[in-house]
């Protein structure tokens, strides 16, 4: 850091289990990934692109390249595994992970219908070639899963070889764990976190106001994802309780 403040929450050190910040890049440019690497790649842990945005990247290769130079890794998002295996094609997006070096995947079924039993198989197949990261919930605002739902398809997935699950939210933070206003299922998270460990999950949380919730919750070193590029210089700040929303919720603890 430039100088020196007492009372600040001590963060966990890269490469972490926890305090994880995954970025979403959604198209950036080259340009833009140097320029966001500069000032943020020691608060960056991991990158997605999203969806199936990598389907249409031109520069992906380098693009991917660029990211491994600052120890950043890059994986592809689930909705792009779901694109191959509902067309059949599993071996193929297990060829993209090698044509690529990806040491990370993401396995979903937030679009698709898929028997929880393949889902978790088809993790299980992932976790012999890559770290697994797998995310419950449904991108469908009106699909409503019940709380033990949750923790049975985490916990399963957790056995099944996933590294982290991910609590759905998609980019814009209105569904699975959220309302469609962005509001915090509360219950819901507060139920999770009976029976899957806290460092297990990553939490999608791209609006400020549930980062800080997730943070007053479980304080700096939740796992937070989907954070956008330009947000991961403040998000820091309110992990270190340097921003006015959690300005004084550390000083009294520490």
């Amino acid at each position: 850091m430039n100088y020196t403040l007492s009372k600040i929450p001590e963060r966990s050190k890269k490469p972490r289990q926890e305090g994880l910040t995954m970025v979403m890049d959604k198209g950036l440019s080259l340009r833009e990934v140097e320029d966001m690497l500069s000032v943020s790649a020691d608060h960056m842990d991991i990158v997605k692109m999203g969806w199936a945005t990598s389907y249409v990247t031109p520069i992906l290769k380098e693009k991917i390249e660029l990211y491994r130079s600052a120890d950043v890794p890059v994986y592809l998002g689930g909705t792009l595994f779901e694109a191959f295996v509902v067309r059949d094609q599993f071996e193929d997006y297990i060829k993209v992970l090698e044509k690529y070096d990806l040491k990370f995947a993401e396995v979903s079924d937030g679009s698709v219908v898929m028997d929880h039993d393949v889902k978790c198989d088809y993790i299980s197949k992932l976790a012999q070639h890559v770290t697994v990261l797998s995310e419950v919930g449904s991108k469908d605002a009106e699909k409503i899963i019940p709380p033990y739902k949750w923790i049975e398809q985490m916990q399963k997935e957790l056995d099944a070889g996933a590294w982290k699950v991910i609590g759905e939210a998609r980019e814009g933070g209105n569904v699975g764990l959220f309302r469609d206003s962005g509001e915090v299922r509360q219950g819901l998270v507060e139920e999770i976190l009976t029976q899957i460990p806290n460092d297990k999950i990553m939490w999608e949380a791209p609006q400020k106001a549930q980062q800080v919730w997730f943070i007053k919750l479980l304080g700096a070193n939740v796992n937070l994802g989907n954070i956008a590029p330009n947000e991961v210089i403040p998000l820091e700040t309110i992990r270190l309780g340097l921003r006015g929303d959690t300005f004084d919720h550390f000083l009294n603890k520490l």
